[in-house]
């Protein structure tokens, strides 16, 4: 089995599985807006984000968390 150099793999991976996630993944796994969780990850202590160089990504467990201890949003 040959593969081109520059091909991508993909993984279809469910999102309950993940952990981590992007923001675009968060936002469908909660059903919340991408702005709000943008929002909420701008805070330097936010303890579910992490920046992987510019790109910020949710550890998916620790946010179920957080929503979990929540009253609002």
């Amino acid at each position: 089995m040959s593969r081109k150099r520059d091909e991508i793999i993909t993984y279809d991976i469910p999102l309950w599985n993940k952990p981590i996630m992007s923001v675009a993944e968060a936002a469908m796994y909660t059903g919340l807006s991408a702005n709000k969780i943008y929002e909420m990850t701008s805070d330097e202590k936010c303890p579910f984000a992490i920046w992987v160089g510019s790109r910020r990504v949710i550890k998916r467990k620790s946010f179920e968390k957080y929503l979990e201890r929540q009253y609002s949003i």
